[in-house]
This record gives C-alpha cells, structure tokens and sequence, in this order.
C-alpha cells in the first residue's frame, strides 16, 4: 500500500500559512500530479484532490476523525481551485492519514471519479476512524499488544493467508481468547520476570477452554534493555509492512491496533520501551497444566468475590509444550 512520504508534513510544517490559505505539496509526485498533502494555518492536515471542470462535489463528515469536504481553495504558489478536501481533524488519526495514500493509485488508474475514489477509501476506513484512541497504553498493555502482534507476525502470518490471519486476532475485540477459529484457540501472554516463565492470568475464564477445539498458550518471554532491537512501534511497522500486499487485511490488521487501544500518535513513547526475546513457546493447556477454572471451583466464586487473578510459572511443564520456534507449529 502506497504512504505519504514520511517527510511531507515535516516540510508543510516550516511553512505554516497564515488566513484562510494552504500550504501544500505533491502528495505522491511519481504516482499522480492531483493528489496533495496541505496545511491550515491552524496546523490541522489535508490531503487535497484537485478536480476538473466535470468532476463531481463529495460532503462526508460521519466519521469523528476525518471529514471530506468539496472546497474552493487557494494553495500557496497556486491559483485558486476546486478541491476535494479531507480534513484530518484529530491528531491521534495521522497515522492513518498517510495510510490512505493509496488514494493516489485509485486517481491515477482514472477508472473512477475522484469523489468515486475518495468514497470508496472512506468505506474502507470508516470503522477505524470512529475507534480514534486518545489515552497512552501502560507499560502492562504495550508488553501484552506486543506479544500479540508478534504471535501474529512470526506465527500466523507465514503460514496463513493474511486476511485470515488477522481475522483470527479477536482479543481486542471482546471475545475469551486472544486467537480463535475454529477447533483451535490462542492465549498470548508476556512476561519480564526474571524468576521463571511467569504469567498473571486475568479470572478463571481465561484458561477455560472453547466449547470445542484446544486451547493453546503462548508464551513470550522479554527483557528490557535500552540496546535492545524491539520495539512496539518497529514490530508493528514491519507487520505493516508484510501486509502492504492485501488492502483488506491492512485495514482488519489498523482496525484492531484501534480497538486494542493503540495509535501512533503515541510511539515516540512506546518506543522508549525496548525488548530483547528471550524464549518464546507455545503449550497444551491440557492436563496438569498449572489453571484455575470454574470446574474446579465447583460452584463458582463465593458471594462477594468478583474477580480472580492469579500467577502460573510453566518453568516445570516443558512436557506441554507444542513447538518453541514459529516454524515447527502447526495450526
């Protein structure tokens, strides 16, 4: 998928204009000469499509981060002219915003209008930006997103189709387990402790099983180290990057990063928190792995007791485990 060069704004932003101006430049200069990237004097962003005479108008502001509007504009260094403007109007959404550059192929294959074009990467992306998140992850959150995504990329994705793969990420999305589909579940779970393969398993759900299939945990062991390699933003960088092929996951893969509370308008902080692998191992949760469940309580919890928590260490239970290198998994 086709993004904003990465230096675009930081140019638009030396030049700020003043009034009811734009500055702006080609978006995507080898792709299309009617695509541009702007800003107000306010310092919101836009992406700019220039229209001819015969072009259609377009007006869409359903979704909360980013409105569509069909605007004359006068561009610094330009004579005023007829655009479609779509306002970037949250800052937690400029990722995003440069995603869509994609737009710029759709122009420039002229099997579509423009307003047609700017319709239909809207569709695509109007799930994402109604889900725009505006509060930091915790340290606990990043480590826990990171493993997930890192399940997803080193795991899945090799061996699965990519659409597949992600549809199959539905923790963030509410459901019991991380990964499901069927006849196999996936709980992803991440640990810095240094006293063994330890992990807080959040209620007596957790580690239930699915009413059919097996129930597997991964387990992804980390240390923090300012020299190491990892980073929540570089993985989720390079997964960006393997999907580029296939839109649709693309979009699945930025919805889910939404849902689960992630933007990069955060990642000069989350990239502060750097992580070397460890170990990495995927267990049976079967037998005697170390659980507590609701058949095991008996009757549930008592009276007044809303919620369990507790820790397990796998460091004994080496005879559960299903394969420790991504590639000696099968699913």
């Amino acid at each position: 998928m086709t993004r904003l060069a990465e230096d675009v704004w930081e140019r638009l932003a030396a030049h700020i204009p003043r009034g009811e101006e734009l500055t702006a430049r080609l978006a995507l200069p080898d792709v299309t000469d009617r695509l541009f990237a702007g800003i107000d004097a306010d310092g919101r962003r836009h992406v700019l499509v220039q229209l001819l005479p015969a072009d259609a108008d377009l007006r869409d502001v359903q979704s909360r981060g980013l409105w569509v509007v069909t605007s004359d504009l006068l561009v610094s260094g330009r004579e005023r002219a007829r655009y479609l403007d779509l306002v970037c109007n949250d800052l937690s959404g400029y990722d995003a915003l440069d995603v869509i550059g994609e737009l710029g192929q759709r122009i420039a294959s002229g099997r579509e209008g423009p307003a047609e074009s700017v319709a239909k990467v809207l569709s695509k992306w109007r799930r994402f930006w109604g889900q725009l998140p505006r509060e930091a992850l915790s340290r606990e959150a990043q480590l826990g997103l990171f493993a997930e995504v890192w399940f997803l990329a080193f795991w899945l994705l090799p061996r699965t189709p990519f659409l597949e793969a992600v549809s199959r990420w539905r923790g963030p999305f509410g459901a019991r387990h991380d990964f499901e589909w069927p006849g196999r579940s996936i709980e992803v779970k991440a640990t810095t402790s240094t006293r063994g393969v330890i992990h807080r398993i959040h209620g007596i759900d957790q580690l239930a099983p699915p009413e059919s299939g097996d129930l597997l945990l991964f387990s992804l062991q980390l240390r923090e180290e300012a020299g190491a390699l990892h980073s929540l933003p570089r993985l989720i960088g390079e997964c960006r990057s393997n999907l580029e092929s296939d839109d649709d996951a693309v979009v699945r893969f930025e919805t889910t990063l939404a849902q689960a509370g992630y933007s990069q308008a955060h990642d000069d902080e989350y990239a502060r928190l750097r992580v070397r692998i460890v170990a990495q191992g995927l267990y049976h949760v079967q037998g005697d792995f170390p659980r507590l469940t609701a058949v095991q309580l008996g009757e549930g919890l008592p009276s007044g007791v809303e919620q369990v928590e507790y820790e397990i260490n796998l460091g004994g239970f080496k005879h559960l485990l299903a394969a420790t290198e991504p590639g000696s998994a099968t699913f």
